[in-house]
């Protein structure tokens, strides 16, 4: 028995899914910092809608992670910070089942934001009602955001170890070369938001492949 046999039957009644990938400054959630989250949502029938951002770690971007994500300082200068788009994501993802390739680390870079309580800049009014809608907290603040959940609730799939168990005996199984051999295109490779979408179709692919 397959380790996500029991999501193909979710899938398949509609159920919906995120797939979705970060990047970041390193590889230690504890203390690198998100610099992008692109996802997808989508269920059988397709994509639903997309959720994409760069975001300003406030520290200057690494050379060894901006040779990987071609992710610059200058990319990074004007857009918001972690703690303005992270509510959004949450809300994004909110009763899905989550999608990502090498889950452990993007899931767990998110598990260490969620431990945190910080201040929302406040912008307007739409804002305000979303965070509302996120956490009765943020209502009664206005703009004090607190993770209605400590870590993840969501039901993950791995597709590293989901396309281990579909496809046997590839020599890798990293995402770009998992693409090639199923002949996925890939537009933007290590950008997140293409990866996402790399990760959703390898994820429908596993379920075809079962």
């Amino acid at each position: 028995m397959g380790t996500y046999d029991g999501i193909v039957p979710v899938y398949l009644d509609s159920g919906v899914l995120v797939a979705f990938d970060l990047e970041t400054t390193g590889l230690d959630a504890k203390k690198d910092r998100i610099v992008e989250i692109g996802a997808v949502k989508f269920d059988k029938r397709g994509p639903i809608c997309r959720f994409s951002t760069l975001i300003n770690p406030g520290i200057p971007m690494p050379a060894e992670a901006g040779r990987v994500n071609k992710i610059t300082d200058e990319m990074l200068r004007n857009k918001p910070s972690l703690e303005e788009v992270f509510p959004d994501f949450v809300h994004f993802i909110k009763d899905t089942v989550l999608v990502a390739h090498n889950a452990p680390f993007d899931c767990g870079f998110i598990n260490e934001k969620l431990k945190e309580r910080f201040t929302v800049p406040r912008k307007n009014q739409d804002q305000r009602d979303l965070l509302a809608d996120i956490t009765n907290e943020a209502a009664e603040t206005g703009n004090r955001w607190a993770s209605p959940f400590p870590v993840l609730p969501n039901q993950v799939v791995n597709t590293l170890i989901y396309a281990k168990e579909v496809f046997l005996g590839l020599p890798k199984y990293n995402l770009q070369d998992l693409a090639a051999f199923l002949a996925i295109s890939t537009r933007d490779a290590h950008r997140a938001e293409d990866d996402a979408r790399v990760c959703m179709e390898i994820f429908i692919r596993c379920v075809q492949g079962q």
